[in-house]
């Protein structure tokens, strides 16, 4: 019975490339698992840009983000904040009158200046 050789990931890992290239030479099951390495380096270098590519477009994309979160929060608290109907709306559940606020008032709601 042939056993598999399995000193291909220990000679890949651990040992320098001298002695890798010497064992793959002599032996048939190292050359097969050293063809496959080399195809499987050679996909993923041809994908590189891609994913690159990707990953720089993602990133993009979150600043874009990012940048319409703040965008559309600053221009909707501004709003509330320069609006005061629709920060007592907000705070109270209806506008303040004059009233709310414990000054004398006519009957228009205008103050009373005695």
């Amino acid at each position: 019975m042939n056993e598999k050789c399995n000193k291909y990931e220990a000679l890949f890992i651990f040992s320098d490339e001298e002695k890798l290239r010497s064992h793959i030479k002599n032996c048939e099951d190292c050359r097969k698992e050293d063809e496959l390495m080399n195809r499987v380096s050679e996909l993923i270098q041809e994908a590189k840009p891609q994913i690159l590519k990707a990953r720089t477009e993602r990133g993009r994309l979150k600043i874009a983000c990012a940048a319409f979160a703040i965008l559309l929060s600053g221009t909707l608290f501004g709003i509330i904040n320069f609006n005061q109907d629709i920060s007592d709306t907000l705070r109270y559940g209806a506008p303040l009158t004059i009233e709310d606020y414990g000054f004398p008032v006519d009957s228009y709601g205008l103050i009373m200046v005695d």
